[in-house]
């Protein structure tokens, strides 16, 4: 992934471009400080609102090159629209076409005045979120899928090198967002990648050499390993496949010892066919980002190794496929969890649960955790309450569901809260076991939940749902890399 340079420096004279923003009234709106020759860029900008040449409207860009009496051999438009109607969406969507229209010209060295304007929804360090915002979009807008599976694919080699801020240091909020951007682009690469290149040992090698690039601890189960220890519920998942499976630990220690670690755990199916309840084949090749949750701690590590937060971190990876064969699990089957839970499998396409709910218990067996966070691609009902936009979460602990609420706001990678309850779990009562590992079809998101729910009764706990936001479908198909830049907030927040 190209880098780019991200700094801070009022003096702005050696630099090739000028990233200008105008509004709808073809003006340099008045919070934009420390730009070299403006009152003759204003003329020139003003002269082509008023021959409609150019009109301000957000998301516009137009490049003028060598514009005359200015020092900068480009300066880009880029219309911001009227600032008292300007929406986190609507800035987002400014930033995007700006990165795009950077991709489409010379430009090596940047100056960014759109880092002065944010949202007046944005009323805490306007500065800071619109630094972060700038540097994260920057740099995911360079994101290309490279890998060997591509064939000829001929790899982006932008141009762009340096984004010059021209304002006071924001330096953590500029390494934040890069390095969020950064740790997308892993997520991105894995949940991108097909199923026969992706397996649960690509997955491990990939951990290990986050372990060995960042200095993480590693441990990798494999399955004889978690058959002698009891993961009933995650290897009858796994027993369908001749791949074979793995527990993934990666551990970071960035505070004293003696402190109690934030666990991540991850859902990482790497191809989830249904098992034996086979899915419908019309887009079953995207089942190949079931392991969406895997790779969204694999990113989180990536950036945390990148920023060095003085935070405890743990994250747990149960990974496998999901397949139907002669030694498949079976509906009506009852398996014996890790915690020593029993569960019908009424659905043997309702897996992800399964593994996780083994992945939960050990991870508070092994690390003792202060909390936890799962996610996971875990029920299509999710993206039929919430579409494509949000993610859910669900939990125990009120405040750790609007701790990660509020980082979803800070980085528009946003959270909507589902809730749970004794009237959902009821759903899940079975005549020939503790559980069974559905509820029908009444609030599937909720009961998935609230069936992790009888795994972290003794530990806050919330549950993400990204279902529908950690994949795009369609013509620009692929994976987003969310919500790796809401947990990275939310744990720098935590270390602070």
């Amino acid at each position: 992934m190209n880098s780019i340079q991200f700094s801070f420096n009022t003096q702005t004279s050696e630099t090739d471009t000028l990233i200008l923003p105008v509004n709808d009234k073809g003006e340099i709106p008045e919070v934009v400080e420390n730009i070299t020759d403006r009152d003759v860029l204003a003329t020139t900008v003003k002269s082509l609102f008023d021959n409609q040449d150019y009109s301000g409207k957000p998301s516009k860009t137009m490049l003028l090159i060598d514009p005359s009496k200015t020092q900068w051999h480009r300066v880009l438009l880029v219309g911001v629209g009227n600032l008292e109607k300007l929406t986190a969406k609507s800035y987002i969507s400014i930033v995007k076409a700006t990165a795009d229209a950077l991709d489409h010209c010379g430009t090596k060295t940047a100056v960014n005045a759109l880092v002065f304007i944010a949202p007046q929804s944005i009323e805490e360090a306007a500065l800071a979120w619109s630094t972060m915002q700038n540097t994260m979009i920057f740099q995911k807008s360079f994101y290309d899928y490279t890998h060997e599976s591509r064939g000829e694919h001929q790899a982006k080699d932008p141009n762009l090198e340096q984004v010059i801020f021209p304002c006071s240091q924001q330096t953590s909020a500029a390494l934040q967002g890069q390095s969020s951007a950064i740790g997308m682009a892993l997520t991105q690469d894995l949940a991108n990648m097909p199923s026969n290149f992706c397996t649960p040992t690509y997955l491990a090698n990939t951990a290990e050499e986050l372990a060995k690039t960042y200095g993480f601890e590693s441990n990798i189960l494999d399955r004889q390993q978690m058959l002698e220890i009891g993961m009933g519920a995650f290897m009858a998942v796994a027993q369908g496949s001749d791949t074979p499976p793995k527990m993934i630990c990666l551990s970071y220690q960035g505070a004293d010892a003696d402190q109690a670690p934030i666990a991540l755990v991850g859902k990482g199916v790497t191809f989830d066919t249904g098992g034996i309840s086979l899915k419908p084949g019309a887009a079953m090749d995207e089942m190949k980002y079931d392991m969406g949750g895997a790779a969204t701690v694999l990113g989180v590590f990536k950036a945390i190794g990148e920023l060095k937060p003085n935070i405890n971190v743990v994250g747990v990876i149960p990974s496998t496929e999901n397949m139907p064969s002669g030694n498949a699990v079976k509906p009506g089957d009852v398996v014996t969890s890790l915690s020593g839970q029993t569960i019908e499998i009424l659905n043997t396409d309702a897996e992800g649960r399964l593994i996780l709910c083994d992945a939960l218990t050990y991870v508070q067996q092994t690390y003792k955790p202060a909390k936890i966070i799962d996610m996971a691609t875990l029920t299509g009902a999710c993206i039929i309450a919430l579409g494509h936009h949000v993610s859910a979460v669900l939990g125990n602990n009120q405040q750790l569901v609007d701790q990660i609420r509020a980082s979803g706001e800070r980085t528009y990678d946003r959270f909507w809260q589902l809730p749970l309850g004794e009237e959902w779990d009821e759903q899940l009562k079975s005549n020939f076991a503790d559980m069974a590992n559905i509820g029908g079809r009444p609030a599937g998101t909720i009961t998935a939940a609230q069936f992790l729910a009888r795994y972290t009764k003794d530990i806050n706990w919330a549950h993400l749902d990204i279902a529908g936001t950690a994949w795009v479908s369609g013509s620009n198909k692929g994976a987003t890399g969310r919500p790796v830049p809401a947990l990275v907030d939310f744990l720098l927040k935590q270390a602070n």
